[in-house]
Formats: structure tokens, sequence, C-alpha cells
């Protein structure tokens, strides 16, 4: 549980991160980064799978680009669920997800699951 709690936090910061990086993303506060990390990893545990089953053969004809297109609409998602988190337009939400990939995934590769080992 703990675990997740470290991880729930870690994504609120790479949220405020993505933020500060690029101009069409907004996030008021840590509270709306906290509960912004909550919403987009019940976005992407429960709709995210639904969306990459349906759009399978356009996934694999596009050889896995279409996967960002997705990634951004569920960010659009959390932005219209969470007052707070604002996102301008498509390619904020685009950019904004590739790069919050790329910093949640440097985050995560910093902390230590509970064995003491890092994750990679």
């Amino acid at each position: 549980m703990r675990g997740l709690a470290v991880r729930w936090i870690l994504n609120a910061l790479a949220l405020l991160v993505t933020a500060w990086l690029l101009p069409g993303i907004e996030l008021n506060g840590i509270s709306a980064a906290l509960l912004t990390a909550l919403v987009l990893g019940v976005v992407n545990a429960v709709i995210r799978p639904i969306v990459l089953l349906f759009t399978l053969p356009f996934n694999i004809l596009t050889l896995g680009l279409f996967t960002l297109v997705i990634n951004a609409s569920m960010m659009m998602i959390a932005a219209s669920a969470v007052r707070g988190f604002e996102v301008s337009g498509f390619w904020s939400a685009f950019f904004g997800a590739i790069f919050l990939t790329i910093i949640s995934g440097l985050i995560s590769a910093l902390v230590l699951d509970h064995s003491g080992k890092r994750r990679y």
C-alpha cells in the first residue's frame, strides 16, 4: 500500500514538472496535481485498455504510433474531469503525455521497490 501512495505522489510530481515545462498545460496547485494523478491513473487503468482493444487494427497499421494519440486522449479526459487541470488542445495533450511518460519513467527508475532493488 505504501508503494501505491509513493507512486501516486511521484506521478503528481511528474505532472507538476510537465505543467511547468509545457505552456499548454495548466495545473493549479499540489491538490490539483494529486487529484489529476489519481484520475489519470483510474482513466489509464479502466478506459485506456478498452480503447486500445477497439483500436488495435489501426494501432497495428500505424506500428503502435496511434498509442500516442490514445495517451493524449486519456490526458484530455482527465483534464475534463479535474477542476484545476487544463489542457489547451490536442497537441498540448500529445506532447504533455509524452513528457509525462518520460518524466514519470525517470522518477520511477529512481525509486526502490519493497525488496530494496531499483525498478527499471
